[in-house]
């Protein structure tokens, strides 16, 4: 077990290290990036000991696999982000448990999400990310670019009560790195338009990068950066 948490203790200080020298780069403050532990499929004793080297932030895709760990890691600064795709019948699944949601891509959606924050007690609000397949990849989810904008409008008329419109996200283009910092920087334009011509002071969040290119992310404007494999090691 003690090698195990020195392993995550080192691969922990490794991505953090890396994304200070990577904000330094680019000239950005690295407080204005948050690391985003993506603990899909993993223990919920790597959680655990991941919670006690001080990282409260962590991503889940499935609702199954997360209800395997939110409940006991009794941590009252860890925060939960949804990063996966998400049907709409099971929206009612996140309220208490995840503070954010990476990949809102329906109307549907969203009203299922805000009638579930409804009901919920314990809930307060929940931040939302719209998820953009900014490279129109068949086999990824997300609206097109260019249908951001109606969608938020729309969502602004319909007045979703416990949504918060916090920002985009996306997914690079695996292999390409080029291709994957031009998506990145497309993101980040559509973002800063979407802010401005909405009047959304918070909508300012931008969800990209994963292991293989947060750095690619973070000099293209990444707030928030999903790692998985080199926190936790490859999966099985």
């Amino acid at each position: 077990m003690q090698d195990s948490l020195s392993g995550l203790e080192d691969n922990l200080h490794r991505v953090q290290q890396k994304i200070k020298h990577c904000a330094e780069n680019a000239g950005r403050d690295v407080n204005e990036i948050q690391l985003i532990a993506v603990s899909k499929t993993r223990s919920l004793d790597e959680v655990k000991s991941v919670v006690s080297l001080g990282q409260y932030s962590f991503g889940e895709n499935t609702v199954q696999d997360a209800m395997s760990k939110i409940p006991y890691t009794n941590h009252n600064e860890a925060q939960w982000h949804f990063i996966g795709h998400l049907q709409s019948k099971k929206a009612g699944k996140l309220p208490g448990y995840f503070q954010w949601i990476h990949s809102v891509d329906s109307i549907k959606l969203a009203q299922k999400l805000s009638s579930a924050m409804l009901t919920n007690s314990k809930s307060a609000v929940l931040n939302c990310l719209i998820q953009v397949n900014v490279s129109g990849e068949s086999s990824k989810s997300g609206l097109s670019p260019a249908e951001v904008k109606p969608y938020i409008q729309q969502v602004l008329d319909l007045d979703l009560p416990c949504l918060q419109w916090r920002g985009l996200m996306t997914i690079g283009v695996r292999g390409d790195e080029q291709q994957t910092r031009d998506a990145f920087a497309r993101l980040r334009e559509l973002q800063q338009s979407c802010q401005q011509e909405f009047e959304l002071k918070n909508f300012d969040q931008l969800s990209m990068g994963m292991s293989n290119d947060y750095c690619l992310a973070i000099e293209e404007g990444a707030t928030l950066v999903r790692v998985g494999t080199a926190i936790f090691g490859a999966r099985d």
